[in-house]
């Protein structure tokens, strides 16, 4: 029997047998941002330290992922904060001596690697001499919300739930959530906009009944056709809007953060971006939970969804432009360390290129970076 994509959607990735609930883990079909390299972790880290300063160094800081997979971030930022106090880590995720003093680690990657603008940011978050303030390892508590059981081999550190926490002080990270929150899908036809129905099994579509009028008010502002177009197809993002603007209400001071792939009003694709993936590979979407099922995100709507809630503006910026403004531009290191450190600059070479990766605007350099300061100062550097 044929269904709405929406609910297609929450059975094939969220029931009981569901593709993000079963099995090894979305690691093994497709590479995300988390996966390709340390260096992405290193950044959020270094965004993590400069809320903890934002917000006064608490007693504890929450850093909370939504959408966690198997706990691959939190894994890597618990391990990198733990060197934080007495190392600098690299850009390649590895730590690299470093004779900055206090507990915040380099900007990611050697200085070779930094902008003139990070590497000229004030350290606002290091203590002063004498400070006896605890760690920012001591002080951070970990939370990974995901359906799936909590992995066997999770450091006890990482609190797993499957519902995001709330009264969170400091961090939440969503690193592509929000293309797997099942929405609906309507096509434009004479007669308006109309669903579209999926049966599970096969993937096979048909034309349901007219859209509701929540969902039509959605269309109308955020992906407008003409009254003569048919044909048209478009993924109805209010159901993301609403899970962004209930992540964002779950926090009572800090920032939220959402990375993924999308688009904006303007430049919404004609045929919908909805598609699988499965071992690697992408394949047609067909909701019978062996597969990811994933559409991008309109980051527009989620962004005023989530500025709605918090009461502030927010940004909007691509992962190229984000990374750059945490200190990651993939700059080649100096052929001067060559000489004077051979293995340092391949260690250095080797993590220039993660980086590269990581920016490249036709691969994960294209994604979206929506932040949304939550009662604190928003950096005018990256506001829009």
């Amino acid at each position: 029997m044929s269904i709405r994509w929406r609910d297609a959607m929450s059975r094939a990735l969220y029931g009981p047998s569901g593709f993000f609930v079963a099995g090894t883990g979305p690691a093994d079909h497709f590479r995300t941002s988390v996966h390709a390299s340390p260096a992405f972790a290193t950044a959020l880290l270094r965004l993590i330290y400069d809320v903890d300063a934002g917000l006064g160094h608490p007693s504890r800081l929450d850093v909370v992922d939504v959408g966690a997979g198997r706990g691959e971030l939190l894994r890597t930022l618990l391990l990198t904060v733990g060197d934080a106090a007495g190392l600098a880590v690299g850009v390649s995720g590895e730590p690299t001596r470093s004779g900055r003093s206090g507990l915040i680690p380099a900007r990611v990657g050697s200085p070779e690697t930094l902008t003139p603008t990070a590497s000229a940011r004030s350290l606002r978050d290091e203590p002063s001499s004498g400070t006896a303030r605890p760690s920012l390892a001591e002080r951070v508590h970990f939370t990974a919300v995901e359906y799936a059981s909590r992995p066997e081999n999770l450091p006890e550190e990482i609190t797993w739930t499957a519902e995001i926490p709330a009264e969170i002080n400091g961090v939440l990270l969503a690193t592509e959530w929000l293309d797997n929150v099942p929405l609906d899908v309507a096509v434009h036809t004479a007669d308006g906009w109309r669903y579209v129905l999926v049966d599970p099994e096969s993937g096979a579509e048909t034309l349901g009944e007219s859209v509701s009028p929540a969902d039509l008010d959605w269309l109308s502002k955020w992906w407008p056709t003409g009254p003569s177009e048919s044909g048209f197809r478009a993924e109805i993002g209010r159901t993301r809007d609403e899970a962004w603007a209930n992540a964002v209400r779950q926090i009572s001071r800090g920032v939220a953060v959402a990375v993924d792939y999308g688009h904006l009003s303007g430049d919404r694709p004609v045929d919908g971006t909805l598609t699988g993936y499965r071992g690697g590979r992408q394949v047609p979407p067909v909701p019978d939970g062996s597969s990811d099922v994933t559409a991008h995100v309109a980051m527009d709507s989620v962004a005023s969804a989530g500025a709605e809630v918090a009461r502030c503006a927010y940004s909007l910026v691509l992962q190229r432009e984000a990374l750059r403004a945490l200190g990651a531009d993939g700059g080649r290191p100096p052929l001067s360390l060559a000489g004077a450190d051979p293995a340092g600059y391949v260690r250095a070479l080797a993590a220039a290129s993660a980086v590269t990766e990581l920016t490249d605007p036709a691969g994960l350099g294209g994604h979206w970076w929506l932040r949304q300061p939550v009662g604190i100062p928003h950096e005018p550097a990256v506001a829009r």
